[in-house]
């Protein structure tokens, strides 16, 4: 989904930038003008790939989370639950004082490979902290 996203906010801001000189609004737009909106159309594409890093690696001895900006490791003995809420857009992982951290690799749109993999964490969860 992302890359059809960031392919068509790319083409929308290209369009955006030819169409832009061929208008008769009274205001004169330069090719600098036309370099910026495909500028910004490929900084916004850019930004909607950092959300295709997300990923998860799980193990017996904890998991590691790698969303947009950050990567982060907890032991299992960490985390007190893989839950994911209705109406998320993602799982996360319940840490001790009503804290979480959401689990962006695994999303809702993905319907029974999300369900599949959270069963996965949870097993694994299960395993390493007995419960």
């Amino acid at each position: 989904m992302c890359s059809v996203l960031a392919v068509a906010l790319l083409a929308v801001f290209i369009v955006v930038a030819v169409l832009l000189r061929n208008g008769n609004t009274g205001v004169h737009f330069q090719r600098s003008d036309q370099a910026a909106m495909v500028g910004i159309g490929i900084l916004l594409s850019a930004g909607v790939m950092l959300f295709v890093i997300a990923r998860v690696r799980a193990d017996a001895e904890g998991i590691e989370v790698r969303n947009v900006l950050m990567t982060r490791r907890f032991a299992w003995s960490e985390v007190l639950s893989v839950s994911f809420p209705d109406g998320a857009s993602w799982a996360r992982l319940e840490l001790p004082e009503d804290e979480y951290h959401a689990v962006m690799a695994v999303q809702s749109v993905d319907r029974a490979r999300a369900v599949e993999a959270v069963r996965a964490l949870r097993k694994l969860h299960r395993a390493a902290t007995g419960g």
